[in-house]
C-alpha cells in the first residue's frame, strides 16, 4: 500500500476540498461476499458532508458523515449483542478528518468527534449506500422516541455553520 494512507490497489481516493473536522435501532450487519461489488472510488466531500463511493457494478452512493457515524459498525454504536445498541446523537456537524483503507475489505474514517473504531467493509458501505434512505428514516424515529423531535423530518447532514479545518487522508489540505 505504500506510504500513503488514502491508497489501496484499484481504488481511487479522492478528497474534494479541504476534510474538515426508544425504539431498538435497526443496524445493518457487516459482512463481506465474494459476490459482492468492489469499490472503484471514494471521494470526500467536506463541505457538503458526503462520501462518494461508487462501485464496480455501476453503482454510485452519496452517503452523509452523519449517517455513516450514527450507522458505525463499532462496538461504541452497535454495543456487544442485540439491544445494546447506543443512539448517536449530536452527529449532525460531524465531519470526516481521515480515511484510512484496512487491508482489500474494508475503510476506517475518522470523525471529528474523534470516533475511529468503525471498520466499513464494502458490502456494508454498498448496504449504508442503498438502504440509506430507510435507515436515515429508523434513526429519526429513534430520535424521536428518545426525545430528540426537532430533527424530525430533516434531511441527513444538514447543517447550520461551516465546518472546522483539519487535516486527513496523509497530507495537509
Amino acid at each position: 500500500m505504500g506510504s500513503d494512507p488514502c491508497s489501496l490497489p484499484g481504488v481511487e481516493f479522492a478528497v474534494a476540498g479541504t476534510i474538515n473536522s426508544p425504539t431498538k435501532a435497526r443496524i445493518p450487519t457487516m459482512s463481506i461476499s465474494k459476490n459482492s461489488p468492489l469499490p472503484t472510488g471514494f471521494t470526500v466531500h467536506s463541505k457538503s458532508r458526503l462520501l462518494d463511493v461508487s462501485f464496480d457494478d455501476g453503482a454510485s452512493f452519496a452517503i452523509p458523515f452523519e449517517l455513516l457515524r450514527v450507522y458505525s459498525p463499532s462496538a461504541e454504536v452497535r454495543g456487544h449483542g442485540q439491544g445494546q445498541e447506543v443512539l448517536q446523537v449530536g452527529k449532525r456537524e460531524v465531519g470526516i478528518t481521515a480515511l484510512d483503507p484496512v487491508g482489500n475489505y474494508a475503510v476506517q474514517p475518522t470523525f471529528s468527534d474523534g470516533h475511529n473504531t468503525g471498520l466499513f467493509s464494502w458490502d456494508y458501505l454498498y448496504k449504508l449506500g442503498s438502504e440509506q434512505a430507510q435507515l436515515w428514516q429508523d434513526y429519526l424515529a429513534r430520535l424521536h422516541a428518545s426525545g430528540f423531535a426537532g430533527d424530525s423530518g430533516r434531511e441527513p447532514g444538514t447543517t447550520l455553520t461551516a465546518p472546522a479545518k483539519a487535516h486527513g487522508c496523509g497530507g495537509k489540505h
